[in-house]
């Protein structure tokens, strides 16, 4: 059975990358590298030979008076004589008559190669008048280089009377290639051993920041978020990847502490009105009941705490349901219309502040028309308790790329730093109160689930003493 990849560490999976491609390339490299030298070493033996039998033969035509005699008629007397003068102790000559008959062979000491056996083939395209006929033949098992030169009264001449075979032993060729390649063996396998140790040194130190990224991963998942990866000084991925990784973490750690605020701001919250249940009811199980003034005070009370905690249970539910919710139900609404008919609504809300709307824009968004008046419900009812009376409260919108801004801005107390930074989250109150009306803390939360869940923003400017303004945006 093979084994998945997936079973071997991605050290071991890139090393054994690295060492397959490296040796492929060096040793198609090298095989390249022998063909072209073997291919550079035949021709220029091939132009040695020519270059040789050039002069020879037409000093042999020049003494045949060849070009001027059309009635010339090649022997085997005259063709030895051609055979003998290009025949040396390296290379054998073979002369054919037009018909491809051989006429003469210059070998004739013991010294000299054994020409090779003729090929007619060749023979033939050489008789038709075609130039630079080059083949490889075997002598005894040994390879021999053969050439073939048609023999013409004229070079520019189309005739054709006959063939010289002009052929040399390789061995030699094959002795210095031999030594050349055993010396490129051993160089490739030098350079092969050296890259793959190379090659596996230099990924094991590339991947080394990539374990201590899981040691710190597993000390986080153990619980200490103070961890963090420390190779984003890094100029590559993985300088990326540990700053993403970082930045994650930063994430992770702040919403697990928001989920820690928020469980023991909603345990208190609902703590102190069932601590007040059942005290009340304490009193009532030892004897109050009996006054019917005090069981009536004591029940208007437990109804009331009962009233908040039913309040904060349904907004609860109301983000739950907004977070959980495939989609709302968006609809084209004409923003300074719907904002006209929203102001009327809310009249009795005003008391003594002056609300006024700063109109942009004539626009259309898409919004679900109930989330959005329940949106500005609770934006105008935050700024409206946070402000002085007869002190101006503003609502407006402009337009911004693709989507439009919303805004609810006040002359209140303002938020300081920490009061901003957890605006949204639930059951927060800041320390800067202008009204003893008690709230659960869930109406910015509640707002900001409504407004992303109709894909838009959400965002705060607040200074101390001076007011607070709400953006929101909407697509259009």
């Amino acid at each position: 059975m093979i084994n998945s990849p997936q079973k071997y560490s991605l050290k071991t999976r890139l090393g054994w990358l690295y060492a397959v491609l490296l040796i492929l390339s060096v040793s198609l490299l090298g095989y390249f590298s022998y063909w072209n030298i073997w291919h550079l070493f035949i021709k220029n033996e091939t132009s040695h030979l020519r270059a040789a039998a050039k002069p020879v033969i037409a000093r042999w035509i020049k003494s045949e008076k060849l070009a001027t005699d059309n009635t010339f008629s090649l022997t085997p007397q005259k063709a030895l004589i051609l055979a003998r003068h290009l025949t040396s102790r390296h290379a054998v000559a073979v002369v054919t008559d037009r018909h491809g008959k051989v006429l003469a062979s210059g070998k004739q000491l013991s010294e000299e190669p054994s020409p090779p056996p003729i090929n007619q083939n060749y023979i033939q395209q050489a008789l038709s008048g075609k130039n630079e006929i080059t083949f490889w033949s075997r002598v005894n098992g040994k390879p021999v280089l053969v050439l073939l030169i048609p023999l013409r009264p004229q070079p520019q001449s189309k005739q054709v009377f006959g063939v010289i075979q002009i052929s040399t032993s390789l061995s030699g060729i094959h002795k210095l290639l031999f030594r050349y390649g055993i010396m490129q063996l051993g160089a490739v396998l030098l350079i092969l051993a050296a890259g793959i140790l190379f090659g596996f040194r230099f990924i094991g130190w590339s991947l080394r920041d990539l374990n201590r990224l899981a040691v710190t991963c597993r000390e986080i998942a153990s619980g200490n978020f103070t961890q963090r990866a420390s190779m984003i000084n890094r100029k590559d991925e993985i300088g990326q990847l540990a700053v993403s990784f970082n930045q994650m973490v930063d994430k992770l750690e702040n919403l697990f502490r928001s989920q820690k605020r928020f469980v023991a701001n909603a345990a208190h919250e609902l703590l102190t009105p069932l601590t007040g249940l059942r005290g009340s009811l304490d009193v009532i199980l030892r004897g109050a009941g009996d006054n019917p003034e005090t069981k009536n005070r004591l029940i208007k009370g437990m109804y009331k705490e009962v009233d908040h905690l039913i309040h904060v249970c349904d907004r609860l539910l109301g983000i739950s349901r907004l977070e959980n919710a495939s989609h709302v139900n968006k609809q084209h609404i004409v923003l300074s219309d719907f904002l006209k008919n929203f102001m009327q609504q809310i009249k009795h809300l005003t008391k003594n502040h002056i609300i006024t709307v700063d109109e942009g824009p004539y626009i259309t968004v898409m919004a679900d028309r109930d989330l959005l008046q329940q949106i500005l419900l609770n934006l105008l009812s935050n700024a409206l308790r946070h402000s002085p009376e007869d002190s101006p409260v503003v609502t407006g919108w402009k337009l911004l790329s693709g989507f439009v801004e919303i805004f609810v801005a006040d002359t209140g107390e303002g938020m300081d730093r920490e009061t901003l930074s957890r605006a949204f989250e639930p059951f927060y109150s800041g320390e800067n109160k202008s009204t003893e009306e008690k709230g659960t803390g869930l109406g910015l939360t509640l707002t900001r689930t409504m407004v992303e869940a109709q894909g838009g923003t959400i965002r705060i400017e607040s200074t101390p003493g001076k007011g607070t303004t709400v953006f929101f945006t909407l697509p259009l």
